[in-house]
Formats: C-alpha cells, structure tokens, sequence
C-alpha cells in the first residue's frame, strides 16, 4: 500500500492557481502587465473548455469585497472608450448569488462597460465562496498596485480578520514581507484627516510613517498640515520629528511644526478681509493645493460669498 505525499499549500503571492484555477492566474497576470489600460488580447486555453457567457449588466453586481474605495474617473472613461471601439474581449469573472451574479474579478471593465452604454458583457462563472472572493480581489488590486494605502491598509486588515491570520501569517499567505503588511496596518491609526492626505495623495507612505513616530494625534496632525504646507520632503520630515521627540516640552514641540511663516502671513491676509479662519494646505510640488474658508452660520456664509463676488443671482 503507497501513501501519497501531501501537497504544501500555495502561497497566494506565488500565483492564483491555489484560489481560482490556472486560467485566473493568467487573466491576473495580464491585469497587473496592464495599469493604463483594460487588457483586450486574452484567448482562454482550449484545454480548459471555460464558457463564456453573454450577461446582462443589470444581473450583475459589483464584489462585495472590494478593496477598493476610489476609482479615477478617468482611466474608466479611457476605458469606455476603448470598449466602444473594441467591445469586452477579455470576459469578467463572477459568480452566482441566486438569480444574479457577483463580479469576482474585472470591476473595472464592469464599471467602463456601464459607461460605455453596454447592455451585455463576456463572464464567467466560478464557483467561489465569500474567502476566496474577499482573497482574490485583495491579490488582484495588491497587483494592479493602484489601490491607496489607506485601501490597502484596510484591505489587509479586512484579509487577516476574516482568515483569522496575524500579519505574519497574513504576510506569508499573500507572498509579503511581513513588515509590508506591518507598515501599512499602522497606517490606520493615523487621525483621520492625516489618512485623508493619504488617500489624496498628498501624502505619501514615507511621510505617514515618519509621522507615526510621534506620539499624540494632535502633533501628527501638525506635522502633516506642515508637511504640505511647506512641501518637505520625506526626510525633511523624519528630521522634524527626530527634533521634536529630543524636546520634552509639548508646546516647543508644536512650535517645530508650525507653518512657514509666508504661508500664516497670507492665512493671516486672507482672514482679515474675509473675517474668518482660513487654512492653507499646498501640495507636494507646490502647483496645487486647498484653501479652506470657514463659516458658522448660513449670513456669514452668504457674507463671504458676496466678498468673493459671488450671488445666488
């Protein structure tokens, strides 16, 4: 009598064969060859004898496991149009809930075949549960590696909760180094409008994690709002807050993360004819940036408006 050996099993970062067979693996191969445009040159292997179906839109609805949170407007435009010109040639992956389906993988293409004014799209159908659903399009948008980190951060949280894994097993799974996973679950401890910088991308993850090392919520947000204030570089602000964590006082450390003086000079400017608090927040490479005017009742909003020349009229 023979015993056969067990197989180790796959590493999802080593390939999607080990999550939805070896024709995903290929179709997300060409996703991630392809950030700038949806892929249209995919033929499925013969061997695998995959049918396609014709689905309509309206039976279809997006994964609910979607890492993702923001899509660019744009490319999915790009997109639609290039659906218009060439139709859907590779088809979506989706499986059934009920009499509907739900995309397992290929929301984009999804999204700009709605823009394009599509009634049918290509599918297949996979049988997949809510895990390999939720593992599939984590791996898929890690690949495309457009996803913000904030997307990212609470897509790998989401992906070890769900499992049950610790971030070194999570790590492991998803062929990470487990101070990846690390650095971008971190992230989420940020105070809300710092991850919103991130998410914007007027932060970058070099400068979220320098202003992780700081240990209140208050001081982080300073850093930030000076961070894009005076467009520093990641190590500029590493430097700022090597600088404040050698002060003990709190209020000399506040003071390390005020704004440059030109910025509250025309903050300051700004206020004064308008009558009230305005904040500046310029971009990393100074062509772009916010300013922010407040109001506290509907009169003062209307005071401003009329101050900037603007009428309901």
């Amino acid at each position: 009598m023979t015993t056969q050996k067990k197989e180790k099993p796959k590493h999802l970062g080593r390939g999607l064969e080990s999550l939805m067979g070896p024709i995903i693996s290929t179709m997300e191969e060409n996703i991630a060859a392809s950030s700038q445009q949806e892929v249209h040159n995919y033929i499925p292997d013969k061997e695998l004898q995959v049918n396609i179906l014709e689905l309509s839109l309206d039976d279809i609805a997006p994964n609910p496991y979607q890492p993702r949170q923001a899509w660019n407007e744009e490319q999915l435009r790009e997109l639609a149009d290039s659906i218009k010109e060439n139709g859907v040639i590779q088809p979506i992956i989706v499986r059934q809930k009920g009499n509907k389906y739900e995309i397992v993988a290929g929301e984009r293409r999804f999204r700009a075949s709605e823009i394009a004014g599509l009634q049918k799209i290509p599918a297949m159908v996979r049988k997949t549960d809510d895990s390999e659903m939720l593992a599939l399009a984590l791996v898929e948008n890690i690949q495309r590696a457009d996803l913000n980190p904030i997307e990212k951060a609470k897509a790998y949280q989401n992906f070890m909760e769900t499992f049950g894994l610790t971030q070194e097993q999570a790590a492991q799974k998803l062929g990470q180094d487990r101070s990846v996973v690390a650095n971008f679950i971190r992230l989420l401890n940020l105070p809300a409008e710092v991850k919103q910088m991130l998410v914007d991308g007027s932060l970058d993850m070099g400068h979220a994690r320098a202003i992780l090392a700081l240990p209140t919520d208050d001081l982080r947000k300073r850093l930030a709002n000076r961070a894009l204030a005076g467009r520093l570089s990641v190590r500029e602000v590493e430097r700022l807050v090597r600088l404040a964590l050698s002060e003990k006082d709190e209020k000399k450390q506040k003071m390390i993360f005020e704004k440059p003086a030109h910025i509250r000079d025309l903050e300051e400017k700004i206020r004064s004819r308008l009558g009230t608090k305005v904040n500046i927040q310029a971009r990393k490479n100074g062509q772009r940036g916010k300013i922010i005017i407040e109001f506290y009742s509907l009169d003062e909003f209307d005071s401003i408006a009329q101050m900037l020349g603007v009428t309901n009229e």
